[in-house]
């Protein structure tokens, strides 16, 4: 009953009083181990509480509590928490997913990221058509709040693309040696930024006359990153062919373009005092066959049966040139002297296609030689008429091939004077290029 004794004494005590000794007294021996804060719960985060000593909960007034946010959170507040005389915690404090430096965007390319730039979050870079990555491809967020890799970057490594045409195979044009190719100038295309350089040619150009043979044609372009895209094709050209024509024996032959190739044309003629048999000219022909027949030189068969000088005359057009020695007696000293010259330059007569014609005596003994073969009188006279050579005098008359009276002398002439007139004549100067091809000419 001694508990009941001292209640009333409590109970006497003034108000003020009893405040003041309650405040006096020890918390914790007045209320001992009593619950005061509000329990910590940290998202993403743990808490550790320790009592006050002697107490069980771990909210009681004076506790203090550690705070740690889990991997990839960040604590935002004080580390340590202590439960306050106002039921208060000391301090607020929040565990933040953990952020890294947002990530620069690679030109020409980007990047797709799991979870932004968070903590664990994985981003995968990516480049634009026509270019290449550089560098890791994948990056995470890592606790440390960096990149698990360096920022890739994107580069044009992809040369440019350019097609060339195929290959072109062409015939050369008829009596020519090349032929004319033509084809559109390829176009570069750029799988990157589309920026390309002029296409640089290696070789002849569209539109050029290629030659016989094989002909490599390159195009290169370059893109702003110096790559460099290349194609290449071949212009091959053929000559279509008949097989090289020979020369008739004593004659000529003067070919156009090559000698033996489509088109090409081959003329022949033939030496002084022998006759063309056969096609005077021939002609390659697409089939790879030559036209005409094959000509042959036949010596020249003066016929001087003819029965007018006119018909003579003819038989030595454009193959002869005459040289007419007229003379009333066979004992003129200049015939006699003029002939002798003239047998002792035989070869220069032969080389120039001239034929002496001798007239001798007065009619009706009058005699026309052409070398062995013996004209009649009336035939040698009518030569004389037709010419207008005097009759009773030693003189000569030059005639051309084309039967043209050139030259006229009445006294003697030297041989390399006749020659050298003779040179200027259009028509012989084209023989002694040929003749020059043969090697034909005189030793002295």
């Amino acid at each position: 009953m001694g508990s009941t004794a001292h209640q009333p004494v409590l109970l006497l005590l003034p108000p003020l009083l009893l405040l003041l000794l309650l405040l006096r007294v020890p918390p914790s021996r007045s209320f001992p181990d009593t619950p005061w804060c509000s329990p910590i719960k940290v998202k993403y985060g743990d808490v550790y509480c320790r009592a006050p000593q002697g107490g069980y909960y771990k909210t009681a007034l004076g506790t203090r509590c550690d705070i740690r946010c889990q991997k990839g959170y960040e604590l935002h507040g004080s580390s340590l928490l202590i439960c306050q005389s106002n039921k208060r915690w000391s301090d607020k404090v929040i565990c933040k997913q953990k952020r890294c430096p947002t990530l620069a965007m690679p030109a020409n390319g980007g990047f797709k990221c799991v979870d932004g730039a968070y903590f664990n979050s994985r981003c995968e870079y990516y480049c634009s058509p026509g270019y290449t990555l550089k560098g890791e491809r994948t990056v995470t967020c890592m606790d440390n709040k960096a990149w698990s890799g360096r920022p890739a970057f994107c580069v044009d490594m992809e040369p440019p693309r350019i097609k060339c045409p195929s290959v072109k195979e062409r015939i050369a044009e008829p009596n020519k040696l090349t032929v004319r190719v033509s084809w559109e100038t390829p176009e570069g295309r750029d799988t990157a930024d589309g920026i390309l350089t002029d296409v640089i040619l290696k070789g002849l150009p569209p539109g050029s006359h290629f030659p016989e043979g094989d002909h490599k044609i390159q195009y290169t372009v370059y893109d702003r990153a110096e790559n460099k895209g290349t194609c290449k094709f071949r212009v091959k050209v053929r000559v279509k062919r008949c097989g090289k024509l020979n020369a008739p024996e004593n004659g000529y032959m003067k070919c156009s373009s090559d000698g033996d190739n489509y088109g090409a044309t081959c003329e022949f003629s033939c030496i002084g005092g022998y006759e063309l048999q056969g096609s005077p000219a021939r002609v390659c022909q697409s089939n790879l066959a030559w036209s005409g027949t094959e000509p042959t030189c036949a010596a020249m068969n003066v016929n001087v049966g003819v029965r007018t000088a006119a018909a003579l005359l003819d038989q030595f057009y454009e193959k002869r040139r005459l040289l007419i020695v007229s003379t009333p007696t066979a004992r003129n000293l200049l015939y006699r002297l003029q002939l002798g010259m003239l047998q002792q330059a035989q070869c220069g007569l032969d080389l120039r296609h001239i034929t002496v014609v001798e007239l001798v005596g007065v009619f009706p003994t009058l005699i026309g030689r052409i070398g062995a073969k013996i004209m009649p009188p009336a035939l040698a006279l009518q030569l004389r008429l037709l010419l207008r050579i005097p009759l009773y005098s030693f003189s000569m008359v030059l005639v051309d091939k084309h039967g043209m009276d050139k030259e006229r002398y009445v006294s003697l002439v030297m041989p390399v004077a006749l020659f050298n007139l003779i040179d200027t004549f259009p028509l012989r100067k084209e023989e002694m290029v040929l003749q020059a091809e043969m090697g034909q000419t005189c030793s002295t």
